[in-house]
């Protein structure tokens, strides 16, 4: 061939030489088997350092490096040798978990949200089933577990030295929710940098204390200990303390039940007992008793609020009632929660931060007796791979065993997630997620110890049904990519430019041109078309009958949204279509009747009809709702525009109608 390059492909002989490079299907098997491994490295240590990989470009890249994984999967099954599937029993409850997803997502009502969800579930559950497959051995399994120590000490040093210089950046990025005296490392949320060192610290001690490692390895991972609970500590999440406290406790329970490491295990026992001590002396309760946060600001809002917890909780659990086995549909909490708005909760949960109940609001009782029953799956896994896994820390004459160690330490570090989970949205930040999923399939496939059952040949009929499933894995995975990641590129260049112009208009035009089942872009471009049209030009008409198509695409593309409804009627409003604008004030009172905003954008339509005596009311019930945030528009137009008018029409004065449009903004 031209240029020298040389190829010969003689599977029957199961050789063929590329570039003068000879390869055999073995070798071609460990190529591969060496790739993924790589690549799942790289989107575990990836994930947590581009801020838990929540922004969209960063999720992409870890969607891009799974893509890999899948495809390398297909390669060596096709020219690997001997190829085989482990198939442990938890695999039937994610393969069932998959499907009622993909169903679910076409009969969902808000298609957007249920499609990016679905990605995140044929996601998750590629990494489950190929680290399942691909990294089972004793080195892959450690390599995982070094290169997840070594991380999450990274993090929490960086955690440490947020905290000493009081600094509110992440990288070169403020976080978007301040939290004053609280470190996040490389995440967003402190909360989230909790979950990532509470699932590592367990695995550090386990290996610590149980591991066969040399002596200086003992020492470092002494320190990495150390640094990932001063990184803990720092994140001042309470829930991330108890979740972490009961991940070691189970951790050191199992170890002080073995002669070999009972004294190590309870020493160290007692020094975490000292200090988690003194930290619930030093901060917790001072934190309590002056009805501030544990960072000590005198002005802060007290301790943690469980009131709002329960609300999210009730109205979640409210959701599930109403649907009780299919719920409300995929990611659709955030949309459908203004039904079921408290009237003590005014705020965005995004999630009900509970993962259990918020996987009851989202996928109903069928969904939630899928992850129910791989949970029971799982824990009798554990109870049989026990055995096997145990007698391993007898092998050695020094009874050390990095199986055992690292086995005993992925499940204390699973156990302290799960119990996060009861307070906390977990598995919604994928940086946390993945790191779980894989803790839970490399634990899983230590079933291979206890049977050779679950091992099957990879012959041609399930050869090309897998080689179907994972090219098809494949291709959605970067077809969605690429779709999201154009939208993502268009979303990002309109929030570069000022709110409202034309070139941030046309930004969001482009993007909705990419992604049209986006509600959210069609509900930004008729606020664009809406602001525009209240500056008064002569062709304001024109741009308020824009919005409001606009608005008419939003509630479509989202049924459950009230505020495209609300700036509906408020278009109308202004041109002066009052009774055209009735139906949409309803309709979004329908959907979000607690809400203050909504409440208060009511009472500004009664103002616009001239209706004070209404309007006044609608205020009123506004700045109740809203409690100790002050409204802006309701206690404006309650004083200052309803009270007098209604003064003027009792003195016998004639009322004129007031008009602020730019009021509600």
């Amino acid at each position: 061939m031209g240029g020298g390059m040389r190829r010969r492909f003689t599977w029957r002989r199961g050789w063929f030489i590329f570039s003068g490079m000879v390869f055999t299907r073995r070798n071609l098997d460990w190529w591969c088997e060496r790739g993924i491994l790589t690549l799942m490295l790289a989107a575990l240590v990836f994930a947590p350092l581009a801020f838990g990989a929540v922004p969209a470009w960063s999720f992409l890249v870890v969607q891009a490096l799974v893509a890999g994984v899948l495809g390398l999967w297909a390669v060596r099954w096709w020219g690997g040798h001997k190829p085989k599937l482990l198939w442990p029993p938890l695999a039937w409850a994610v393969a069932a978990f998959v499907a009622y997803a993909v169903a679910r997502y076409f009969t969902a009502d808000i298609e957007y949200a249920a499609r990016l969800e679905l990605i995140q579930v044929l996601l998750f559950a590629g990494v489950f089933l190929a680290v399942v497959n691909h990294l089972h051995g004793q080195d892959e399994t450690m390599a995982v577990a070094w290169t997840l120590l070594i991380l999450g000490t990274v993090v929490a040093g960086y955690a440490v030295a947020q905290f000493f210089n009081h600094s509110d950046h992440v990288w070169n990025v403020i976080r978007p929710l301040p939290t004053p005296g609280r470190a996040s490392g490389t995440f967003y949320s402190p909360d989230k940098l909790a979950v990532f060192l509470e699932m590592l610290l367990p695995l550090a001690l386990a290996i610590l204390v149980a591991g066969r490692v040399s002596v200086v390895t003992r020492i470092l991972l002494a320190y990495a200990a150390l640094i990932m609970m001063a990184g803990l500590a720092v994140t001042f999440s309470r829930a991330g303390w108890v979740a972490a406290a009961a991940g070691m406790l189970l951790l050191l329970g199992c170890l002080m039940g073995h002669q070999n490491y009972r004294g190590r295990a309870g020493g160290l026992l007692l020094v975490l007992l000292a200090g988690g001590g003194f930290s619930v002396w030093r901060y917790l309760a001072r934190s309590i008793s002056y009805g501030r946060r544990v960072t000590g600001d005198p002005d802060g809002p007290g301790v943690l609020d469980w009131t709002n917890r329960f609300d999210m909780w009730r109205a979640a659990l409210a959701m599930w009632r109403d649907h009780f086995w299919w719920g409300v549909g995929p990611a659709h909490f955030d949309g459908c929660f203004g039904e079921y708005r408290p009237e003590s909760f005014q705020g965005r949960p995004l999630w009900a931060h509970n993962d259990y109940v918020n996987l009851l609001a989202d996928w109903g009782t069928v969904g939630g007796l899928i992850v129910a029953g791989g949970v029971v799956i799982f824990i009798i896994g554990l109870w049989q791979t026990w055995p096997h896994v145990k007698r391993a820390e007898n092998t050695f004459g020094t009874g050390q065993s990095n199986r055992f160690a690292f086995f005993l330490g992925a499940v204390s570090g699973l156990f302290a997630l799960a119990v996060h989970s009861a307070a906390d949205f977990n598995v919604h930040t994928p940086a946390n997620a993945l790191v779980g999923v894989t803790l839970l399939a490399l634990v899983t496939s230590s079933v291979r110890f206890a049977t050779e059952r679950h091992w099957h040949r990879v012959r041609l009929p399930l050869k090309l049904a897998g080689s179907l499933v994972l090219a098809g894995g494949v291709a959605g995975l970067a077809a969605q990519g690429w779709r999201h990641g154009e939208e993502a590129f268009w979303r990002a260049q309109a929030e570069r430019l000022p709110d409202f112009s034309a070139g941030h208009t046309e930004a969001l035009k482009q993007a909705l041109a990419v992604e049209p089942e986006n509600f959210q872009t069609a509900y930004d471009l008729g606020e664009c078309y809406r602001t525009q049209s209240l500056d008064g030009g002569t062709n304001y008409v024109e741009l308020a009958r824009t919005a409001l198509d606009f608005y008419a695409q939003a509630s479509r593309l989202n049924p459950h949204d009230p505020y495209s409804r609300l700036r509906s009627g408020m278009c109308l409003d202004w041109l002066g279509r009052h009774a055209e604008a009735e139906p949409f004030y309803r309709a979004a009172e329908m959907r979000d009747p607690n809400g203050n905003f909504v409440v208060a954008n009511i009472g500004w339509h009664y103002v616009q009809t001239g209706d004070y005596s209404a309007a006044r009311q609608w205020f009123g019930r506004a700045i109740k709702l809203s409690g100790g945030t002050p409204n802006r528009m309701a206690n404006y137009y309650y004083t200052e525009v309803c009270e007098p008018k209604l003064k003027e029409v009792a003195a016998g004065g004639q009322s004129r109608r007031w008009l602020y449009p730019r009021l509600d903004k």
